[in-house]
């Protein structure tokens, strides 16, 4: 299954990439487990991606939880949370 990844803000500054398009691993089905796919890559990923990171998630443009099923073609974006005033 091919999915492309948009990245946003502080996520995009430390893995170096605004989008990508990868080929998920089997085991990877849901927001969640793409994620944790890309934490695995070690380095800038995990770091950025962690889970002791808090991050806000989209799947088809639709705010989701890690839990959220992962469509081939879809697009996953990761982006910190963002206060405002």
């Amino acid at each position: 299954m091919k999915i492309t990844l948009r990245y946003f803000a502080s996520v995009r500054e430390a893995v170096g990439l605004a989008q990508e398009a990868i080929a998920l691993p089997g085991e990877a089905a849901t927001v969640g487990e793409v994620r944790a796919a890309l934490v695995a890559r070690g380095g800038a990923w995990a770091e950025a991606l962690g889970p002791e990171r808090p991050l806000r998630m989209a799947h088809q443009q639709v705010m989701c939880g890690p839990e959220q099923p992962v469509d081939d073609g879809a697009e996953v974006a990761f982006f910190p949370p963002v206060t405002g005033g």
